[in-house]
Formats: structure tokens, sequence, C-alpha cells
């Protein structure tokens, strides 16, 4: 039975040779993937062909797209529609539980709800913030910062106390919310914030915590009370959490301390910020139709003012996303829920609770 003889080596490597000096069409670099290339150089270089050639492709059509609303307007047509871009905030689900602006029902239990009379001013908010059992060496710095943020919050060390008789104690002293800084490995990782005297309690985890004295360029903040701004709390449930937020601070900013803490929810992750901010007129040259200098009746340049705010971060800087919601204070056991994070409802990522 005949077979076919294998090339030894020596008389493979003419072949080789020959197949490295042929060039590489356009279409061939296009099908391989720089990541498949394992010699350096070649990979940086079809990498730097494939982006130049991306580039060239997305000037030809943004051309184009100039050219036809060009030439439309010419003929007085309507330009065609610009393309929006798909993104997770444009399709999100519909959600039931948004608020609306005439929805007299919400606001109607405003009232009646556990934070009326502190929003109402009847009552001024008193914070008690404390650590879980094993304190960390960052928990310390936190707290500080947070008693810098929220007036008229005290700090008290947990020692061996049961959470329970904290809650208990705190209800005694006529404190309206009780801060649980929980910390793991020497790192604060969640947050756990308690209504008094009948709850309710939010658990929050924390991430991406950034202290004042990390932060560039940071600012000291001054003991003024803050101005509070809460973003996108829009459904029923974010809608009591910002109430819950609310409640931490007093109702009555002092405006001439320029401070603002801000609450912002994008994808149910609730971004923390502490700024500081002025306002100050800057001068901005005037140009004419051509683009050149406009010059006023004396022949000088003319220029305008405009009012800008400058900002400058105070910190800490924190990410806290909402785990579970449990209606009077904390009870671990048989405590009853309103809401709880479970790991189902990060399968569609185009869908928000709060």
């Amino acid at each position: 039975m005949g077979y076919k003889r294998k090339k030894s080596e020596s008389e493979l490597e003419p072949e080789i040779e020959n197949d490295r000096k042929k060039p590489m069409t356009q279409k061939e670099e296009k099908e391989i993937l720089p990541s498949t290339i394992k010699n350096k150089e070649k990979r940086s270089e079809v990498h730097a062909k494939l982006k130049h050639q991306k580039k060239l492709e997305k000037r030809k059509k943004a051309k184009a797209r100039d050219a036809a609303e060009k030439r439309a307007l010419e003929l007085g047509e309507e330009p065609p529609p610009k393309m929006v871009p798909r993104t997770i905030e444009n399709t999100r689900e519909f959600d039931e539980t948004v608020c609306k602006p005439d929805d007299e029902e919400l606001f109607a239990g405003n009232d009646a709800d556990e934070f009326g009379a502190i929003l109402k001013r009847d009552r001024t908010p008193k914070v008690l913030i404390t650590t879980c059992r094993f304190n960390s060496s960052r928990g310390p710095a936190f707290i500080s910062e947070l008693l810098s943020v929220i007036p008229n919050a005290h700090y008290y060390k947990r020692g061996t106390y049961d959470l329970k008789k904290i809650v208990e104690y705190a209800n005694n002293k006529d404190f309206t919310s009780l801060i649980v800084v929980h910390t793991n490995r020497r790192e604060p990782d969640a947050l756990l914030i308690i209504g008094l005297p009948e709850g309710p309690t939010a658990h929050f985890k924390l991430s991406k915590l950034v202290l004042r004295k990390d932060i560039k360029n940071h600012g000291n903040p001054t003991n003024h009370k803050p101005e509070l701004v809460l973003n996108n709390f829009t459904t029923r449930l974010g809608h009591r959490i910002g109430r819950l937020i609310q409640s931490l601070f007093p109702q009555d900013p002092n405006f001439r301390g320029r401070r603002v803490v801000t609450f912002h929810n994008q994808r149910d992750f609730i971004f923390f910020r502490h700024h500081r901010y002025i306002f100050d007129r800057k001068e901005s040259k005037q140009t004419d139709s051509k683009g050149k200098e406009a010059k006023d009746a004396k022949g000088e340049k003319a220029s305008q003012e405009r009012v800008i705010a400058r900002l400058q971060e105070c910190g800490p800087r924190f990410t806290l996303k909402l785990t579970s919601l449990q209606h009077g204070t904390f009870d671990s056991k048989g405590g009853e829920f309103e809401w709880v994070h479970k790991p189902e409802m990060d399968t569609s990522r185009r869908r928000f609770f709060l």
C-alpha cells in the first residue's frame, strides 16, 4: 500500500520563506485579529492599520451625512433624522411604579410616613453614627468625614453592645436616625441607615470609597448647613429612599456656605459627592460672523462678561447600592422586608428599581 513521503525540515524552509515574503492583502488583514498574532511588532502594525481604516470609514460616513443634510436644505426638504445611539438608559424597560407629578395618592402619603415630621421641620434631625463590632483602620477616617458632611451628627463607640440596645439608647436620647458603618478586611463595605423611632431600615452596599486626603486639590468643608441634591429617584422605591436620605439633613440649608451634597442615582447605583462652589465672572472675547475678534466704536477689542460656577470637591467620595429595605428597626431574624435585592434582578441590565 503506497504512502506519501513527508517533507523534511530542509525542504520546507524555502516554502516558509516564500510565504513570509508574500504581502498580505487588505481582506486578509481585516480577517486576522491582532490578538491572534504572537509577534509584537506585527501585532501593533496590524492594529494600527485597522484603527486607521476605521477612522477613515467613520470620516467618510460623517461627510456623506453632512452632504445629504446640506443637499436637503438646499432643496427645501427636511434633512434625514439624526441617528440616536442605543444606550441602556433609553432602552430601559417600562416601570409602572415611576412617580408622576400628578400622583395625588403618592403626595398624600408623604404627610403620613415616618419622615414627615422632619421634612416639615417639626423635628430637627439628630444622627447617631457607630460602627460594627470589629472596626478597621479606614473606618474612623471615613466616620470623621461623615461627621463633617451631616450636620448634628454624633459618633458613639460600638464596643460590645448589641444593635437593639443601641437603637433603644438612641430613641431615649431623641436621635432621629442611626447609621452603622460596617467594615470587612479593614475596609468599609456597607452602610445601615435606621430611621428612628420605628424604622424603616435600609441596608446599602458601599464601594469605591475615596477619602478626602486622597482627592487631588480637595477643599475643607465649613460648618454651614449644606444644600441637598437628589437626582433620578423616580420610582416609588426610589422616592422612599430619597425621603430617608433627606431625613438625615436639616431642611433649612445655609446658602451663604456654598456647600452642596449630591446623591445621584443611575442604574440603581447611588453616587455620593460633596462640593463647595463659587460663582466667578469671566471675560470672553466677542467674535463676528467671520470668526474674527469684534471691536467696539472706539476700535478696541470688545469683550463680554459671563458668570461661571467653579467647584471644589471636599470628599469623601463613594458609591451605594441598596440591598434591602426593612419595616421597622433592624431585625435580622424576624424582620419584615419591603424590598430585597436578589441576584436574578441583575440578569436584565435595562431594568432599574430606584
